[in-house]
């Protein structure tokens, strides 16, 4: 071998990547210790884009195209280098190629329940999981934060290294969109481009990849909670807690009046038909105790009386009389359709109170 072509065979000429794979990255280019000639050409094609690294800083970056390597076009790795009046030397630095295409269908999911602050249910605990597509749009940063000196970064360690990040920036983005879990279960496909805007600058800034569509297909709730959005759907009157009342009442009244349910309907109708007769004039008594009346009035009259014959009562007490949780209680409270007083860290009602909001 000449000693010209041994010298040919330590020095790059042409570099390119050509990748055939689907769920490649980021590529660092084998140079086997190579050096780079100058005028040597770089080749980088569409939906890649060539990173240069030297002595572990970041240099220039070039997009698609066919660029010569001289001075003049890598100004950076000049800089780095310190060829003050440009180079004639062969140089060493690693090349990244970065794959800029959109990867699409990358799954992600909650591998805990989500906490989260709801107006109609509290504290709810939210489990959920979908789909998203993402691209890189800044490939220094993602080398950086995300594939760091990998040679060969593939999207299943992309899938480990970034899950529970994509779900931590979910959170946030729920929380911070503060959207009603009635929507949450009922609008999957409005809810990802509602949360790009939040999720986007997050990731872009953080990780440099940028997603482009966020698809959530599930959301679930527990148990108690799915009963309560079921009842509320059936009585055509989502979100009024008032009417929510009234309605459990009717059910447990076409149920004959079994359980919490049909007790507490008992309680409400005679209740409230004693109230509309002293209204109309027909009655004159005591105003706390509500007149016998004939069937099932009596029976509801008596029962009121006695379920809130004491003259405070706590939200666990008016629940269990009305036939409710106790989260519904402290909601109508909240929202004011039921008077009640908090007393260091606990909610008190009053009989007055309660009967003010069984006659509306």
């Amino acid at each position: 071998m000449s000693l010209m072509n041994y010298l040919k065979g330590q020095f790059l000429e042409i570099i390119e990547w050509t990748d055939d794979s689907r769920d490649t990255l980021s590529f660092r280019y084998p140079d086997e210790d190579k050096e780079i000639k100058k005028g040597a050409q770089l080749i980088v094609r569409e939906s890649q884009v060539a990173q240069f690294v030297y002595l572990g800083e970041f240099g220039d970056t070039f997009g698609p195209g066919k660029h010569s390597l001289v001075t003049d076009n890598i100004p950076i790795l000049s800089t780095l280098k310190g060829w003050k009046y440009g180079f004639e030397s062969p140089f060493k630095a690693d090349i990244y190629y970065v794959n800029t295409r959109l990867f699409t269908g990358n799954k992600w999911g909650t591998s805990n329940p989500i906490m989260m602050r709801d107006a109609d249910f509290g504290i709810v605990r939210v489990r959920a999981f979908g789909i998203f597509d993402f691209k890189i749009v800044e490939p220094k940063l993602f080398l950086r934060e995300v594939a760091g000196s990998d040679h060969h970064f593939r999207l299943d360690e992309f899938a480990d290294t970034m899950r529970s990040r994509i779900v931590s920036v979910f959170s946030d983005a729920l929380a911070t969109a503060k959207i009603p879990v009635l929507d949450l279960a009922t609008r999957y496909s409005d809810l990802g481009d509602a949360l790009l805007p939040i999720i986007n600058p997050v990731m872009t800034g953080k990780y440099g990849i940028e997603i482009s569509s966020f698809v959530l297909e599930n959301a679930s709730v527990p148990p108690e909670v799915e009963k309560a959005i079921d009842a509320r759907s059936s009585m055509g009157a989502v979100g009024n807690l008032n009417d929510y009342v009234k309605f459990q009442m009717a059910q447990g009244m076409a149920t004959g009046g079994g359980g919490a349910g049909g007790t507490a309907a008992e309680l409400a109708v005679g209740f409230g038909i004693a109230q509309q007769m002293m209204a109309q004039g027909g009655l004159s008594v005591n105003p706390a105790v509500p007149p016998p009346l004939p069937g099932v009035a009596v029976a509801g009259a008596v029962a009121a009386t006695a379920a809130v014959s004491v003259d405070v009562m706590t939200p666990a007490q008016v629940a269990q009389a009305l036939g409710v949780t106790e989260a519904d209680v402290i909601a109508s409270i909240d929202a004011g359709d039921l008077k009640g007083k908090k007393i260091g860290a606990q909610y008190r009602v009053t009989k007055a109170a309660l009967d003010e909001f069984l006659a509306h």
